[in-house]
């Protein structure tokens, strides 16, 4: 059993995921995470910790850059919830930032058995694409409220 993760802790253990020289790495996360992760976010769904890591990976194969800023943190009994603004660099895309929450919920050996991030990608993407945004945002109002 590992110990449980404050939210000290996870500022602190995320924080040191993401950096402004390079590519990201989870090598330091990847024993907090539970054979069985369920992993979600709005694009997919992974489940186990082989294919969680090979998701991560994928997203580094990906990036030229990635940056993440842990906004804040807040914890109660077996769930976290980490806000949070993360800039993709792409090799042909402009930089944008998108803004987004995660929910970890803890096993009862304290490793993480599920994690689901919420983020709006298209409206974060939309936003760096002069011209396009305000159609986008258009087209939402009208359609979805």
């Amino acid at each position: 059993m590992i110990e449980k993760l404050t939210p000290e802790r996870i500022q602190d253990l995320w924080g040191k995921t993401y950096n402004t020289e390079g590519k990201p790495d989870w090598s330091h996360l990847f024993p907090y995470y539970h054979e069985e992760i369920v992993f979600q976010d709005s694009i997919q769904r992974i489940e186990g910790i082989e294919e969680f890591k090979a998701m991560c990976n994928r997203l580094t194969a990906r990036c030229e850059q990635l940056n993440m800023e842990i906004e804040s943190v807040m914890a109660d009994g077996n769930e976290a919830f980490l806000q949070w603004k993360m800039v993709m660099m792409f090799r042909r895309f402009p930089s944008t930032p998108m803004y987004g929450t995660t929910k970890l919920t803890f096993g009862e050996d304290n490793r993480i058995i599920h994690q689901r991030d919420y983020f709006d990608i298209w409206g974060d993407i939309f936003n760096g694409i002069p011209g396009f945004n305000r159609l986008y945002r258009r087209f939402v109002h009208r359609y979805f409220g």
